[in-house]
């Protein structure tokens, strides 16, 4: 997802409603109005960069709430994106779009326009993913040398900045911190692993403290009024691995709070990843739909029930 402030238009305004900027596997962008963005997360799911055609009922009042939780709990580390999550502050003709006001409750955000840093910035504490398979070939994290003897689920010795580029197809690329100030310059690039570092140590020691790990998150960060913010969603189970502290041993492949049912499920069936994906069982649907409301209530303490649009 992007917010530049460059974004063309992609198609042209329904009458008395907002311009559609661009739709993404999750989020769809729209204008609302000089220097202001609407980004409403629907309840689309993607595994294998395929989009599935069935819904999880609740994923993207998931994803809203807990980015504006997050948002709140990281804003004296930087300032954000965010204006609003309450439609009634949303631009007059938001009700004109696909399922009104009220399916926009709860799911959107009114946003400032951001430069966005052409960059992803992960911060990963743990070995997982694509960092271990890189450190069982080579012994290192993003061409940095680890420990010999690491498992997976294995926590780093401290939690390391892990940039990539944005891919406008496929899969983003690992980069290294020098690529980073190539392409951002060095001041940012420094300001942003500094900010992405302490963020993830302050949000990975509060959700420790509610019984997840936060293995890795993705960070994404643009200038707004020329001041670095964090944009987009933040720590969410779309952008996050979060894991269940009394259940991710190292050695261990930990549950987590995420698609993994989805994965799982789809990994099982004779499908070669291409669309037309396969149609999901009701019991799929439903376990993660159940994971991602999970992940919400157990990390920040609240009852979606309690968020808007319930």
């Amino acid at each position: 997802m992007t917010t530049t402030s460059d974004l063309a238009p992609s198609s042209p305004p329904p009458p008395g409603g907002l311009r559609l900027l661009h739709s993404g596997k999750v989020r769809d962008l729209y204008d609302a109005g000089p220097g202001q963005l609407l980004m409403v997360a629907s309840d689309r799911i993607s595994a294998f960069d395929v989009v599935m055609r069935e819904p999880i009922a609740g994923k993207g009042r998931v994803l809203t709430a807990m980015t504006a939780h997050w948002l709140d709990a990281l804003a004296d580390l930087a300032p954000s994106h965010l204006i609003s999550t309450d439609r009634s502050d949303f631009p007059e003709g938001s009700g004109g779009l696909p399922g009104g006001l009220d399916y926009l409750e709860g799911r959107s955000m009114l946003v400032h326009r951001a430069d966005m840093l052409p960059i992803e910035c992960v911060v990963r504490g743990y070995l997982a993913g694509s960092a271990f398979k890189e450190y069982e070939r080579d012994g290192t994290v993003h061409g940095m040398p680890m420990p010999p003897g690491l498992r997976h689920a294995d926590r780093l010795p401290e939690p390391i900045f892990t940039p990539s580029t944005k891919a406008t197809e496929g899969h983003d690329l690992n980069i290294g911190m020098d690529e980073a100030i190539e392409l951002v310059g060095r001041d940012t690039a420094m300001a942003a692993a500094e900010l992405c570092l302490d963020a993830y140590a302050r949000a990975a020691g509060a959700a420790e403290a509610a019984g997840i790990v936060i293995a890795d998150t993705k960070f994404e960060l643009g200038f707004v009024d020329g001041t670095l913010a964090i944009c987009d969603e933040v720590l969410t189970p779309d952008s996050s691995r979060f894991w269940p502290a009394d259940d991710c041993a190292p050695g261990t492949n930990p549950p987590s709070f995420d698609k993994q049912p989805l994965r799982d499920w789809l990994e099982l069936q004779p499908w070669d990843k291409e669309p037309p994906p396969p149609a999901l069982p009701a019991e799929v649907v439903e376990a993660t739909s159940k994971r991602y409301v999970d992940a919400y209530e157990r990390i920040t303490g609240k009852r979606l029930t309690d968020w808007h649009g319930a």
